[in-house]
């Protein structure tokens, strides 16, 4: 996660964006750009940054170009709660679906997230600790009460030295517990059983009221124990979740998740350009997509938005539109929402080139991928360089030809040209297979030749 007193450059952020996205460097610059200014805005006084307007960034271009890995990524540098969002989903108050307040709320869902996990690298320790001592109770009977240090004695041994006794016998378990030699015995441990959920149905924009009920009735029901045998190994890994629960401080998690949603959080929506007026169609579906804008506008605006954590202001949060406007024009948006997306950034289709680089050049590319996983059962896949031509060469043709999915039609070629290989894998041991043109062309000869079919397949 970035420092945000020592935040990246924009030069930097776009280093980092081009290890795993090839192209799009208008929208690599944009989104480093905004993503500076939103900490010179944090930085602004009072007063200066009330006149300030959010730079939020509206992107143009067809799918599969890099718009959402983009975005994903620059979340992911940052350690920033990131949703992405379908704007088709949402409806207008008063209508059946999804309100776009929801999505404040899924945001903080995700920082929520984001917060445990550190909270429990913090508490890891504490709670390995309490598990050992908890494993030990398990597999060491309980020290009777007689046997406290005192002066009488029982059976002809005094307390003491019988207390003495049992710790030494906890001590030894103890010891053989970290040296892994009690991992198969069995130990019976009591298990909290949760009561199966209770399905709550609310109206229109109530999803909020939908948790809390929940949680009320979750509050109400009544606890039930249940005793399983478990091996150690079994009963470890339960105890440490547990114990991890317990340690947790459920209070400063929401606190700090809130605050962070508030001050880096992103939401990504895609498909804007659905929710545009164009004309085409019904009166009450253009009724609906205005509706929706309407609902969308002090949202990105600046608005306090009530979630079960508590109010979320989302003044700060960063937001990222996109869309193909294949049909519609940015300029078909209500022009108070086109304000509040002032960078405006066109993503160009993806040449056979960028298709090449894409097989290759990121760090998890699909040709990796694949080979990796195909690794597994002993197949090791040699790509050469006139093989990964004709991967793009191919994919860039279907794209020309049929419906243009960019580099997603990669992944479509990649499963139909190692369908067989990875079929045959488990049974053929250990090989080598080396992916030529000639390997290429000779496993999809038949789609690549009969358009009709590569709409279908490909």
């Amino acid at each position: 996660m970035t420092d945000p007193h020592q935040p990246m450059t924009p030069r930097q952020i776009v280093e980092k964006l081009s290890e795993h996205i090839v192209g799009q460097n208008d929208a690599k610059r944009a989104v480093a750009i905004a993503l500076r200014n939103r900490w010179r805005w944090q930085n602004l006084t009072d007063e200066m940054r009330k006149e300030v307007t959010p730079r939020n960034i509206l992107m143009i271009g067809p799918t599969g170009v890099g718009k959402t890995e983009i975005t994903r990524r620059l979340a992911k540098l940052t350690g920033a709660p990131f949703i992405k969002v379908e704007a088709t989903k949402y409806t207008e108050v008063g209508y059946y679906g999804r309100d776009v307040e929801s999505m404040i709320r899924d945001l903080v869902e995700a920082a929520i997230s984001i917060v445990r996990s550190s909270k429990r690298a913090d508490v890891e320790d504490d709670a390995v600790a309490r598990v050992e001592d908890r494993l030990l109770e398990l597999l060491v009977p309980a020290e009777p009460p007689s046997a406290m240090p005192a002066v009488t004695e029982v059976d002809g041994e005094d307390a003491e030295s019988q207390h003495s006794k049992h710790v030494r016998t906890v001590e030894k378990f103890r010891d053989m517990l970290r040296d892994g030699k009690l991992e198969d015995r069995m130990v019976e441990l009591s298990l909290e059983q949760k009561s199966s959920p209770v399905q709550v149905f609310t109206n229109m924009g109530m999803e909020q009221m939908d948790m809390d009920l929940q949680g009320m009735l979750d509050k109400m029901m009544p606890k039930q124990n249940s005793s399983r045998r478990l091996t150690v190994a079994e009963a470890r890994k339960v105890l440490h979740e547990q114990e991890v629960e317990s340690l947790l401080d459920k209070d400063t998690i929401q606190e700090e998740a809130v605050r962070l949603a508030e001050e880096t959080g992103m939401v990504f929506i895609d498909e804007i350009d659905k929710v545009c007026s164009t004309g085409e169609g019904g009166k009450s579906a253009d009724v609906s997509r205005q509706g929706v804008q309407r609902d969308l506008l002090p949202i990105v605006e600046g608005t306090t938005i009530q979630t079960r954590y508590g109010l979320v202001s989302t003044e700060k949060i960063m937001f990222i539109a996109a869309g193909a406007f294949h049909r519609a024009r940015p300029s078909d948006l209500m022009p108070e929402l086109q304000g509040r997306f002032p960078i405006r950034v066109e993503l160009q289709d993806l040449t056979c080139d960028d298709l090449v680089r894409i097989l290759i050049e990121p760090s998890g590319s699909i040709t990796r991928q694949h080979a990796e996983l195909l690794a597994v059962d002993g197949v090791t896949i040699n790509y050469t360089d006139d093989g990964i031509r004709a991967i793009a060469d191919l994919a860039f043709h279907v794209n020309q030809s049929t419906q243009n999915i960019g580099a997603r039609r990669l992944q479509t070629i990649m499963e139909r040209l190692l369908e067989e290989v990875s079929f045959e894998a488990p049974d053929c041991g250990k090989k080598q297979i080396d992916v030529t043109a000639d390997f290429v062309n000779e496993r999809l000869a038949d789609v690549r030749n009969d358009e009709d079919l590569s709409r279908f397949v490909l």
